[in-house]
């Protein structure tokens, strides 16, 4: 019996500067999970020493919390930032700000890796990078098919910023006829007749659906009989898939619309220095009234 699933999408992140480094509300020692390799050991004992941690085995971490699972891309993104600047060592205070948590959110989502950091010196960026990629499943690009190679899915196609990621668009497949044998950042789009080889030949597990609405719902039945187990849907609608298959659904209207919300709630409470917009049924008349307002004659 299918089930209706879908995704809430991530809030809003704010980022700051990195900060100094330094680790006042980190334990010195503490127990920590699995290590790899001769430096790979967790050495918080002593003050000052940066802490590491090992690559553990993803299945160690298959009850994670959701929350947690969902900000591990976050922390992973600031990191990577980090280190292209040059730190080796980060706080869990400029940590947190560069992923937009505060620090004991950040601190309690990494001690369910198994990493406490070092007091006064924080976490070790690279180690800690190995880990969170490990845990997300990235040690290895994994092959992604996008089927749908319309605006949006064009784009998508196009953008590079995937592959630094953990990801690779491994097939782009569409219906129309004139999209078919484009070629976009070195793949051919092919039709998405051929989804079901394509998907076994590149043993691909993660789609992309960026179709129509009205097409989603069959092209998701279809990946899924092919083997796929996650898929990020664009079209703006909930797809029914089978138990054990994750969908995460990306809005960009619903998200405007939330944002709209949060514009009407500031022009009604003054909380920003903007003119509010006045509805139009809120409109003075000529006689300079508005809408159940007495004007006195």
């Amino acid at each position: 019996m299918s089930q209706p699933r879908g995704e809430k999408p991530a809030q809003p992140q704010t980022s700051s500067a990195p900060g100094d480094v330094g680790e006042p509300g980190v334990a010195a020692s503490a127990p920590v999970g699995p290590v790899r390799g001769r430096d790979a050991g967790v050495t918080g004992g002593a003050r000052g020493t940066p802490a590491t941690v090992g690559e553990a085995a993803a299945g160690e971490f298959t009850d994670l919390p959701e929350a947690t699972v969902a900000r591990l891309p976050e922390y992973l993104r600031a990191l990577h930032a980090f280190a292209e600047a040059g730190h080796e060592t980060v706080s869990s205070e400029a940590l947190a700000a560069a992923a937009g948590v505060n620090s004991a959110k950040l601190r309690k989502d990494l001690s369910h890796l198994g990493s406490y950091g070092t007091r006064g010196v924080g976490y070790d960026v690279a180690v800690l990078v190995d880990q969170i990629q490990s845990v997300l499943g990235l040690t290895e690009r994994r092959a992604v098919a996008l089927v749908g190679v319309g605006n949006l899915g064009h784009a998508l196609a196009r953008y590079t910023g995937f592959a630094s990621r953990g990801f690779r668009f491994a097939a782009l497949l569409d219906a129309d006829p004139a999209r078919v044998g484009e070629r976009i950042n070195g793949l051919v789009v092919q039709h998405v007749d051929e989804l079901e080889r394509v998907v076994r030949e590149q043993r691909i597990n993660i789609a992309v659906i960026a179709t129509p609405v009205h097409a989603a719902q069959e092209v998701a039945d279809r990946l899924v009989a092919a083997g796929v187990t996650s898929i990020l849907n664009f079209a703006p609608c909930v797809l029914n898939v089978p138990d054990g298959v994750d969908v995460r659904k990306v809005d960009l209207a619903v998200e405007l619309q939330i944002l709209s919300f949060h514009e009407r709630r500031k022009a009604l409470t003054g909380a920003t220095g903007s003119h509010p917009v006045v509805p139009r049924s809120a409109e003075p008349s000529p006689n300079g009234s508005r809408p159940g307002e007495v004007v006195s004659r």
